[in-house]
């Protein structure tokens, strides 16, 4: 992924840019796992900090501007994959297996496929909870759920990933679950 440039934006405010320097690689990695792929994680990442400039006086404000700005990438998201639910995903490389390359080098590729056909609130919840290593009061606030729906949506992405990925001998009723 590219590093996060405020060209064509019309930053005036060094506060948003040195935060956006800080954080942005974060938020692409964040939004890179929402949506699969580098060209669109890029896109809603951009998407929510063009809303985020404008409004930044006030997020700074807020008791958390990382999980407000997080929230914002989530909705433009959703707002993109509800647009777009139909139409294909191009790949940087095509494997002449019929495998398309797509999660980052380090996961573990059956995992990263399997997330990926998640629902969207699952992945999300999964994303949040594991990647972004978040609690499911602070899923809730970003997700604008109840807490006991993010527990669900977690909880259910975790069965699906374990009956896809054969992981039947695992106990049930751990604690983060």
């Amino acid at each position: 992924m590219s590093t996060m440039t405020l060209d064509g934006v019309g930053v005036t405010d060094p506060d948003f840019e040195s935060w956006v320097t800080a954080r942005g690689g974060g938020l692409l990695r964040f939004a890179y796992v929402l949506t699969g792929n580098a060209a669109d994680a890029e896109d809603v990442v951009q998407d929510a900090l063009s809303r985020a400039i404008g409004a930044w006086p006030r997020i700074c404000a807020a008791d958390d501007p990382d999980a407000y700005v997080r929230r914002m990438v989530v909705n433009a998201h959703t707002s993109w994959w509800r647009k777009f639910r139909r139409r294909e995903s191009p790949v940087a490389e095509v494997r002449t297996d019929g495998s398309e390359v797509t999660g980052p080098p380090a996961y573990d590729d059956r995992l990263w496929q399997a997330c990926r056909r998640l629902p969207e609130a699952q992945r999300t919840a999964i994303v949040l909870r594991f990647y972004e290593d978040m609690d499911y009061a602070a899923i809730a606030a970003i997700t604008g759920v109840r807490e006991g729906s993010v527990r669900s949506r977690v909880s259910r992405g975790l069965d699906a990933l374990r009956a896809e990925l054969g992981d039947h001998d695992h106990e049930r009723g751990t604690a983060d679950e």
